[in-house]
């Protein structure tokens, strides 16, 4: 994309070039890129800086229509749909789903704790199981009745909330430990519609990034203006694990994360925290993946 709309003032909204919105000043681009829309399709729309490397500045977007003439083919979205497709099925072809916060994208494991070892379902398909015993022998989860329990990593719900699949919608019950299960619907949140639950409870909250404040503490989410996601605690073990190595990575990205959500002391802002300390408990989809 080579134009962009910003929609800050509604009455009167700006067609900007990339090239014009590159020259604005530092502050005046922090104000406006979470305003800005497709000129084709109004979907929403993300500004990333040209990098070191010589990769120019650009507009995009996660959310044009299919028909849009801005929407290019690209391995993000044919990953985000066949996702779709995968998960879309497991509605159907299951009674519960177990997050294996463990798996990365391709299948391959991270380091995980003795808590989320319990949950994961050794083997792919609707196994009906839930979690080991002492001997590392899956077992099904008879309190429930239920025989048809599917496991599945966080980068492929998150490819398929992105592209619009059924999860969000869906009463499919959902584990996201042991111990605690949920309605898919009660759980998975846009953070367009985040807001601090009575009890403190976690969610699943899921969409995509604007930006990174200057220093990579915070990220701003694209889906709202009120919402900030802190980092500073964990942003080493975090870039290294999703391969951030500037704020551009993270301009434009899908992310998902396990959370709380609570107000800042002004209740101007709603911070969502990831639960513990564990990033496995949050994935990264950049755009060059």
């Amino acid at each position: 994309m080579l134009d962009a709309i910003c929609t800050l003032d509604e009455v009167k909204p700006v067609t900007y070039t990339v090239f014009k919105f590159q020259k604005l000043s530092d502050d005046d681009i922090e104000k406006y890129r979470q305003s800005l829309s497709c000129p084709v399709c109004n979907g929403k729309a993300y500004f990333r800086k040209a990098s070191k490397d010589g990769k120019a500045a650009c507009f995009g977007s996660r959310y044009h229509q299919v028909d849009c003439s801005e929407f290019n083919p690209s391995k993000a979205k044919i990953r985000e749909e066949l996702a779709v497709i995968e998960v879309n099925q497991l509605l159907v072809d299951s009674d519960a789903l177990v997050i294996d916060f463990s798996k990365r994208a391709g299948g391959k494991r991270a380091s995980c704790s003795s808590t989320d070892k319990n949950i994961i379902v050794g083997s792919k398909g609707n196994t009906g199981l839930l979690r080991t015993d002492p001997e590392n022998k899956l077992v099904q989860d008879e309190q429930s009745g239920m025989s048809r329990v599917s496991s599945e990593g966080l980068d492929k719900l998150l490819h398929s909330l992105l592209r619009g699949s059924e999860l969000a919608e869906s009463d499919l019950w959902v584990y996201t430990d042991e111990k605690y299960r949920w309605r898919a619907k009660n759980l998975f949140v846009n953070f367009a519609d985040a807001e601090p639950t009575d009890n403190g409870a976690p969610r699943m909250y899921w969409g995509t990034l604007s930006h990174s404040d200057k220093n990579m503490h915070w990220l701003n989410p694209a889906d709202c203006r009120d919402v900030g996601i802190p980092i500073e605690d964990y942003q080493e073990a975090l870039c290294k694990r999703f391969d951030i190595q500037g704020r551009r990575d993270l301009e434009g990205a899908g992310i998902i994360i396990f959370g709380k959500c609570f107000f800042n002391k002004e209740k101007t802002r709603k911070i969502i925290q990831l639960w513990g300390t564990d990033i496995n408990r949050m994935a990264i989809s950049k755009l060059d993946d």
